[in-house]
């Protein structure tokens, strides 16, 4: 695959960006790799990092470009910042940048990326899950699919726990717990409507068992199943670790309903 690191200037967030994409390359004497190409056009995952990280730890942390390798998908890897991929109350729009201007962006500057809904894909681990359900959710009319790795799927109860000790953290990106709660934001208000959608999104979440989000998966896929989501859950022995992660990521791509 080709692994390219694209700086460019978003309108959105008013500076200079940059983000990781791997595209497929067809390879037949690469030692170690068997890549395909995608045909005319590819379908593409944008794939989001967590709380503490940025834009390079998929390649940095995982093997990401080899399990994508003969798939015929390309991989778009943003920085979020810590925004929980939210346009913040004191802050810059990244819920805006995530779901408007970077597909655009992407879509120009590798014209053979699919822009048909069902070859567009979203999957992230704890922060990054969050921000690619809500992707899913939000813009079912995008989005086909999205996987969540031991994501903050129950944001208002995250929140509401985190505030005693972290007020300002929460402030800058939420206007209140009230807001939250009833808000687009809220993984589960986004769900309401989007089972309501022509094409409602299909959802993978996984979590290990000793992770400190365990219970907040388990409530999340109990009100998705009660919403009606076209949801599969999974679960392992795990807590929040690019062990459980590396492992997992290999079977949410699996699951990616990709034309193969």
């Amino acid at each position: 695959m080709a692994h390219l690191t694209v700086h460019c200037f978003s309108n959105v967030l008013g500076h200079c960006i940059t983000f990781e994409a791997l595209l497929p390359e067809t390879a037949t004497n690469q030692i170690g790799m068997n890549s395909v190409d995608g045909g005319d056009t590819y379908p593409v995952l944008y794939l989001l990092h967590g709380l503490s990280d940025d834009q390079t730890i998929w390649m940095r942390r995982t093997s990401i470009e080899r399990y994508v390798s003969q798939l015929g998908i390309a991989v778009i890897m943003p920085f979020g910042e810590r925004s929980f991929y939210s346009d913040m109350q004191c802050g810059r729009r990244y819920w805006t940048f995530l779901s408007e201007e970077l597909p655009v962006l992407c879509r120009n500057f590798f014209p053979r990326i699919s822009p048909r809904r069902e070859d567009t894909f979203a999957a992230g681990l704890s922060m990054g899950g969050y921000g690619a359900l809500k992707l899913a959710l939000r813009r079912p009319d995008r989005f086909a699919a999205a996987a969540s790795l031991s994501g903050v799927l129950d944001i208002a109860a995250f929140v509401r726990r985190q505030l005693p000790d972290n007020a300002a953290f929460w402030n800058a990106i939420y206007a209140s717990p009230e807001e939250l709660e009833s808000g687009e934001d809220n993984l589960f208000v986004a769900a309401k409507k989007a089972v309501q959608a022509e094409h409602p999104p299909k959802l993978f979440a996984c979590c290990g068992r000793e992770d400190f989000l365990y219970q907040d998966n388990l409530t999340a896929e109990k009100v998705f199943r009660e919403l009606g989501v076209d949801l599969t859950y999974e679960e392992g022995p795990g807590s929040h670790t690019w062990e459980f992660w590396d492992q997992w990521i290999r079977r949410a791509l699996e699951w990616l309903p990709i034309k193969r």
